[in-house]
């Protein structure tokens, strides 16, 4: 079985990501692709209340991994014994998908799509002669005047998510 094609939606902090790639997932899933994500996150969280059944399995009695199963959700809680990168989430979790829609993992190696709103950051993550910036496909801006030597989508484009998808199926890894 192919493994999923990755793509990470990166950006500074309040820059759209998330807005972002809900409107990719959504268009990958409208074209008929089988879609999961991964969101990256640096601060620690609780999926669960202190006291609730599924917390309880975990830090009461010690489970490695629960599976919380409703008839609308599936949740996965497992208490990692490494962090894992991208390729590895995706590849042991998410393995049945076409394409895995990551948010975040800036310093990881897998191809980004960058949101800069110039409205919100002065400068975009990508700088062309850094290490790194070889993993960068296009940018998203709403900056008319920026240019850099990738693709550079603006919102006020009327065209800009079907050359995001061109950009994206041709890119992700």
């Amino acid at each position: 079985m192919p493994q999923p094609r990755l793509i990470s939606i990166v950006g500074k902090k309040n820059s759209g990501k998330t807005t972002l790639l809900v409107a990719l997932v959504k268009e990958l899933v409208r074209r008929n692709h089988k879609v999961m994500t991964i969101k990256h996150g640096m601060h620690p969280f609780e999926i669960d209340q202190q006291g609730r059944d599924t917390w309880r399995h975990m830090h009461e009695g010690g489970s490695l991994a629960t599976v919380m199963e409703t008839p609308d959700l599936r949740v996965l809680l497992a208490k990692p014994d490494a962090p894992l990168g991208p390729r590895e989430l995706a590849n042991r979790y998410l393995a049945d998908a076409e394409y895995v829609v990551v948010e975040g993992f800036k310093e990881s190696d897998l191809p980004k799509i960058e949101v800069f709103r110039k409205s919100v950051h002065a400068e975009p993550m990508f700088q062309p002669h850094v290490p790194g910036a070889e993993h960068f496909l296009a940018i998203i801006t709403d900056d008319r005047e920026f240019r850099a030597p990738i693709p550079v989508l603006r919102f006020t484009d009327t065209a800009w998510m079907y050359r995001l998808l061109d950009i994206v199926q041709q890119g992700a890894k």
